[in-house]
């Protein structure tokens, strides 16, 4: 499935919208906190686990995005936007949101 953030397929013409599609993912700040507790990688103020943590929220919403857009019959999705949120009681999750426009390509 091609997922893009742009409005259209170079080269491919859209010949139908199925919809909005979206994905989530929420992660519990205690894994922030245990990371941060036992970091041993961070280089030049980078942590690669707390990344990784980010990028698999990030990839676990896209793949709930595309199951839907599937499901659907789409061929794409485009316009995608990714939203970081932080939310519940004392800012205690990180949410990841994926949102955009499932379609058909010729």
């Amino acid at each position: 499935m091609i997922v893009t953030t742009t409005d259209s397929v170079e080269g491919r013409q859209i010949t139908g919208y199925k919809g909005i599609v979206s994905g989530e993912a929420i992660i519990g700040a205690n894994i922030f906190r245990d990371l941060f507790a036992s970091i041993r990688d961070v280089v030049g103020g980078r942590s690669g686990s707390y990344e990784k943590v980010l990028r698999d929220a990030k990839e676990a919403a896209l793949e709930d995005m595309q199951r839907q857009a599937e499901d659907l019959g789409a061929d794409a999705i485009v316009a995608v936007d990714l939203d970081y949120e932080v939310l519940g009681k004392e800012n205690g999750m990180l949410m990841v949101v994926a949102n955009g426009t499932a379609v058909t390509l010729s």
